[in-house]
């Protein structure tokens, strides 16, 4: 696997501070773990939103700090981004062992056509990643599931169905775990039908409480 370099810069601005460094581009940036000493580190924030679609929480980094010899192997582990604009706030890296197992989580991608969509069908997926264990070196970036088997509406694909990630990675998510179905249109059609009545049960009943309100 080639891990890209990520180039940052020691942080002197803590807590409420940090505000000026996001107005001229700039992202703080906190890294802890293998018993080392956190660090308050600081990077180019266009870099940070192009490296997040990269390589997401799963795929690992080396840090590359001004000043400072060696490189450290870490995982995105927490991404902060503002509550309405969306804008990225803050990242906390987690620096790994290249020879101790860590766990990740790897999305999920349905590839293929489910054969049962084309009688009506719903491809339906209620699981969007997996827990997985491994090497850091051997975290998939994501995992393909193939539904192209799915020709009727009994067949569903579960997590203990998965078995093209190798030896080297166990998968730690309940292997009863649905990953994907097709629903027949009676389903489906169930379901609206089952919504819109619960909907208009909520609203008759308000309408009920707000009578009583006002006599």
């Amino acid at each position: 696997m080639d891990v890209q370099t990520v180039k940052l810069t020691q942080r002197t601005l803590v807590g409420k501070k940090v505000k000026r460094l996001r107005k001229v581009g700039i992202l703080p940036v906190h890294v802890y773990g293998t018993k080392a000493d956190p660090e308050s580190l600081q990077g180019d924030m266009l870099m940070f939103r192009r490296l997040i679609l990269q390589v997401g929480t799963n795929i690992p980094v080396s840090l590359e700090v001004e000043g400072k010899q060696g490189n450290a192997l870490c995982f995105i582990r927490v991404i902060q981004r503002h509550p309405v604009t969306e804008d990225l706030l803050h990242i906390d890296f987690m620096r790994v062992d290249v020879a101790l197992t860590t766990r990740a989580e790897v999305p999920i991608t349905l590839v293929g056509e489910a054969p049962a969509t084309r009688i009506g069908g719903t491809l339906l997926q209620p699981l969007q990643s997996i827990m997985v264990e491994a090497l850091p070196m051997n975290i998939p970036g994501s995992l393909d599931v193939d539904v192209s088997d799915m020709d009727d509406f009994e067949k569903a694909i579960y997590v203990r169905d998965i078995t093209s990630l190798g030896s080297n990675v166990t998968i730690i998510t309940d292997p009863d775990e649905m990953v994907a179905r097709v629903i027949p249109p009676r389903v489906e059609s169930e379901m609206r039908v089952s919504s819109e009545e619960t909907l208009g049960a909520a609203e008759e009943s308000a309408k009920g409480e707000s009578s009583e309100d006002e006599s």
